[in-house]
C-alpha cells in the first residue's frame, strides 16, 4: 500500500536537487563567519517553575524548544536537548538541564525533523501523565517508540486537553528522517487558548509557529485566531536561494508576526545549532532593522536568553523572571 504524502498550501515545493545542495556546500566553504556571539544563558528559576501552577510562563530552552506553563499545564515544544545534531555541536547550553525540567503534561511536535523531534529527549520527558501531540502521519511511529498516549492532528483541527483548546495550523515546510519517509507526515504550528471561553480571559492566546517559509497561511491564521504572543523562527535562512521555501529570514519573520496580528513576538530557531550559514548576531541584527523599518515598538519583541522566563500576566502584561 503506497504511503500518504503530505503537501504545502498551493503545493509549494521545498525539494532541492543534489546539484543545488553541492552548490550550497561550495559556497559555505568560501564564507568567513564570525561565530563569537553566543546567546547568553540565564540561570533558570527551577524552584519557581517547579512549584508554579497558577501563572502562565514562557521559558526558552533553545532552538524551538520552550517550557511553557499555561492554564495549569507544563508543556514542552519540539524537545531537543542533544549535544550534537549530526556533525554540528550545540552552540549553547540548554536553558534548563533535562534532569531539572518539571514534570511534563503535554509535548507538542511541529514536525519530524531531528532538530524538532529528538526521541532521546522525549524519552526523558515522557511519563504516565504526559500527552504527546504530533502531526498527522506520525502517530504510528511514536506508538512503536512506546509513547502510547499520543494524539495526531490535522491542519485546522481543534481539540481540548485539560483547560487548553489546542489548534494545529499550517506551515510551509517538509519532513524526512530516513531516505524513504519524505513527507509521510505533516508539519504545522499550534495555537493555545483557554478552553473555557465563557470565563473572563486570564490567559493570552499563544502561537507556536513551528518551522516555516513565508507563505499566505500566516495571514489566514491571523484571520481565524486572536493571537497575543507569537513564538516565531528567525534563523537558518542563509543562503536564501536555497532556504527561502522552508525557512523565513528575519524580515519575513517580522512580516509573519504582523500577518498573524500578535501583540508580542518571541524569536526562536536561531543560535543553537548551525543549520545554515547565518549567525545568531546576523539574525538578531536583521530582525532589529526590520522592527525599526515597520515602526514596531521595542517592547513588543521580547528576546529571551537560554533559561530566561517570561511571566505572562492578565491582559498580555509580561515581566521578566
Amino acid at each position: 500500500m503506497p504511503k500518504t504524502r503530505y503537501h504545502n498550501v498551493d503545493n509549494v515545493s521545498t525539494d532541492k536537487s543534489l546539484k543545488e545542495f553541492r552548490q550550497w556546500r561550495e559556497e559555505r566553504r568560501r564564507k568567513k563567519k564570525d561565530y563569537s556571539y553566543v546567546v547568553p544563558n540565564t540561570p533558570p528559576k527551577v524552584s519557581y517553575l517547579s512549584e508554579n501552577r497558577l501563572e502562565n510562563t514562557i521559558t526558552w530552552i533553545g532552538h524551538s524548544t520552550f517550557f511553557l506553563q499555561y492554564e495549569g499545564m507544563n508543556i514542552i515544544t519540539d524537545p531537543i536537548w542533544a549535544r550534537r545534531l549530526g556533525f554540528e555541536k550545540r552552540l549553547g547550553q540548554p536553558g534548563i538541564p533535562l534532569s531539572e525540567v518539571p514534570p511534563i503534561d503535554l509535548i507538542l511536535i511541529s514536525h519530524s525533523h531531528y532538530d524538532h523531534l529528538h526521541i532521546a529527549s522525549i524519552r526523558k520527558l515522557y511519563r504516565a501523565g504526559t500527552t504527546l501531540v504530533v502531526p498527522v502521519g506520525l502517530k504510528r511511529k511514536m506508538l512503536r517508540k512506546g509513547f502510547h498516549n499520543c494524539v495526531e492532528m490535522e491542519w485546522w483541527q481543534e481539540i481540548t486537553l485539560g483547560k487548553i483548546k489546542l489548534s494545529f495550523v499550517p506551515t510551509q515546510h517538509w519532513t524526512r528522517r530516513t531516505p524513504w519517509d519524505t513527507n509521510t507526515s505533516h508539519w504545522g504550528g499550534y495555537i493555545l487558548e483557554p478552553a473555557d471561553s465563557g470565563n473572563q480571559k486570564s490567559s493570552p492566546n499563544l502561537y507556536f509557529a513551528g518551522d516555516s517559509g513565508y507563505f499566505p497561511g500566516f495571514k489566514e491564521i491571523g484571520n481565524r485566531y486572536k493571537i497575543d504572543i507569537a513564538l516565531v523562527p528567525i534563523g537558518a535562512y542563509e543562503p536564501e536561494w536555497f532556504m527561502t521555501s522552508q525557512h523565513v529570514n528575519p524580515e519575513e519573520a517580522i512580516q509573519a508576526f504582523l500577518d498573524v496580528g500578535a501583540e508580542t513576538m518571541i524569536p526562536m530557531h536561531y543560535g543553537t545549532f548551525r543549520l545554515a550559514d547565518d549567525t545568531a548576531r546576523e539574525a538578531l541584527d536583521r530582525m532589529e532593522n526590520a522592527r525599526v523599518k515597520h515602526a514596531i515598538s521595542e517592547e513588543r519583541i521580547r528576546i529571551l536568553g537560554y533559561g530566561e522566563t517570561l511571566v505572562v500576566q492578565k491582559e498580555n502584561r509580561t515581566s521578566g523572571e
